[in-house]
C-alpha cells in the first residue's frame, strides 16, 4: 500500500499515524470500498514497526466502520464513514482535485513534523473553513 509513512520522532503515536493516514486515504477515495489492505505483519515489516502497532490501528479503523477483517479474504475497505455535513457521502462534485490532495498531504506532513494532535488540526481547519 502506498502513501503510509511514519514520523517516529512525532508526539503522535505510530498506530494513530497509521489509523489517520488510512482513514484519510479512504475518505478521499484513494482506497476504494473492497480494496484489500496489507496484512498486519506485512505492513509492520514495511514500516519497520511491531505488528501490534498495526493491529491496533486496524482495530480502531474496524471499530469506526471503515474496514473489516475477513478470515479468508484479509482486511478490506468498507468505505468512508458518514460524517456530519455529508463528508462521508460524497456527490459527483465532491471529488478532491490533485491540488487539494497535495495541499492536504502538505498539511499532514507539517502536522506530523510539529507533533500536533490530529483532532486539534481538524479543529483549526474547521475554523478556517467557516
Amino acid at each position: 500500500m502506498t502513501g503510509i509513512s511514519l514520523e517516529l520522532r512525532s508526539a503522535v503515536p505510530p498506530y494513530e499515524q497509521i489509523r489517520s493516514q488510512i482513514s484519510s486515504l479512504i475518505a478521499v477515495g484513494s482506497l476504494a470500498p473492497g480494496s484489500k489492505l496489507p496484512t498486519v505483519r506485512s505492513l509492520a515489516a514495511d514500516l519497520g514497526i511491531a505488528a501490534g502497532t498495526v493491529a491496533r490501528a486496524y482495530k480502531e479503523l474496524e471499530a469506526a466502520g471503515l474496514i473489516e477483517s475477513r478470515r479468508r479474504n484479509g482486511t478490506v475497505v468498507l468505505g468512508p464513514a458518514p460524517a456530519a455535513g455529508g463528508f462521508g457521502s460524497r456527490g459527483p462534485g465532491d471529488t478532491p482535485t490533485a491540488e487539494v490532495l497535495a495541499a492536504v498531504d502538505r498539511l499532514a506532513a507539517a502536522t506530523r513534523k510539529a507533533g500536533l494532535d490530529a483532532e486539534a488540526v481538524i479543529g483549526l481547519l474547521r475554523g478556517r473553513l467557516k
